[in-house]
């Protein structure tokens, strides 16, 4: 768990999303304040629709804000232009996804390669298979692999620009509870390894007993927090 006078390597305030929808505007997001710190893992608990991946589009320069301050090693994102949040996603952020998004004809060394290959000071491609478990199986394609595998792939894949944020959305959502375990493993070595700062949406409340702290999203808003005081271990969650 990070130190609590640790610096936030993320800092967005007044986070408001509002989509136009025609006559009736859909507010995604209403006011978030959220702060991701080095080395800590947060998950971002609540229902379909609640705002959730909203903010980790927005914070991982995919979308912009309707209004907020979004602050990133001095800059603030909210009113960055194309070419600056180009270069903070190719740089600074790795995503993890619920569906993999590898490349079928690529090994799985080949898929980490597309990325390391444009970092600055990247993992070699070997390294970061090995980071997740995976250091068998670097030249096998997709469909070689299990679900859990190619997701541990995606999360080599992202974690081989050495990203201050690791944004994960529901990345066990497609996974059964024993390779669900391995990926979040792969998180929480990727997490300790490179000091990243994790953020992890699920809809799966059990996976909340392994962050350092919870954010439970209702109606585009930070319902509840808590800090746990004792994290647990991936491998003593059960769902």
């Amino acid at each position: 768990m990070p130190d609590d006078s640790a610096e936030a390597v993320l800092r967005a305030r007044g986070l408001t999303k509002v989509y136009d929808r025609g006559e009736v505007p859909v507010h995604a997001l209403r006011g978030v304040d959220l702060d991701l710190v080095a080395g800590e893992l947060v998950v971002l608990l609540g229902p379909s629709g609640s705002g959730k991946s909203t903010l980790l589009n927005i914070i991982g320069g995919i979308d912009r804000p309707t209004a907020a301050h979004v602050h990133f090693q001095g800059h603030d994102l909210a009113t960055a232009d194309e070419r600056a949040l180009t270069a903070y996603r190719r740089h600074h952020v790795g995503f993890v996804f619920q569906f993999y998004n590898l490349i079928p004809s690529l090994t799985a060394r080949e898929n980490v390669a597309l990325i390391a290959d444009i970092a600055r000071q990247p993992m070699a491609p070997d390294e970061a298979l090995a980071l997740v478990g995976l250091g068998a199986r670097l030249d096998h394609f997709p469909a070689q692999l299990s679900g859990g595998e190619q997701q541990r792939v995606a999360v080599a894949r992202a974690a081989a620009k050495r990203p201050e944020l690791l944004l994960c959305d529901e990345p066990t959502g497609a996974l059964d509870s024993r390779t669900g375990v391995l990926v979040l493993e792969a998180l929480a070595r990727v997490r300790a390894e490179l000091n990243t700062a994790v953020a992890v949406i699920t809809h799966n409340v059990a996976v909340a007993d392994m962050a350092d702290r919870v954010a439970v999203f209702a109606d585009g808003r930070i319902a509840a927090t808590r800090v746990n005081p004792r994290p647990r271990s991936p491998g003593e969650l059960s769902w």
